[in-house]
């Protein structure tokens, strides 16, 4: 294991002469800074641009299904014959109610 603390210690001392050499005011991203940025920044737009492409294709209307329309007509009662009881009643209790309220004349 001397191997690894030799390489290491040897990193060290590289690293420490180049922090010597950057001066503490000024620090930029450099040149490959700006390339990587810029390289980002184009694959960013290319993947928009195909991405707008893949939306535009699309087709939106959507078929319904004969299947499911039978399923849900064998599921439903009629409610015909509901609504017609349920409005019979209801006519015939607002005669009644009618026949009891007395007029606001009189």
């Amino acid at each position: 294991m001397p191997d690894m603390s030799a390489s290491a210690s040897l990193a060290m001392t590289h690293l420490v002469s180049f922090a010597k050499e950057v001066d503490e005011d000024k620090v930029t991203p450099g040149v490959l800074g700006f390339i990587v940025f810029a390289a980002m920044a184009l694959a960013v737009w290319a993947l928009m641009k195909s991405m707008s492409r893949h939306m535009n294709r699309v087709d939106f209307t959507q078929v319904p299904d004969p299947k499911a329309e039978q399923a849900e007509a064998a599921a439903e009662p009629k409610p015909e014959s509901e609504s017609e009881s349920v409005e019979s009643k209801g006519s015939a209790e607002s005669a009644a109610g009618s026949a009891k309220k007395p007029s606001a004349n009189g």
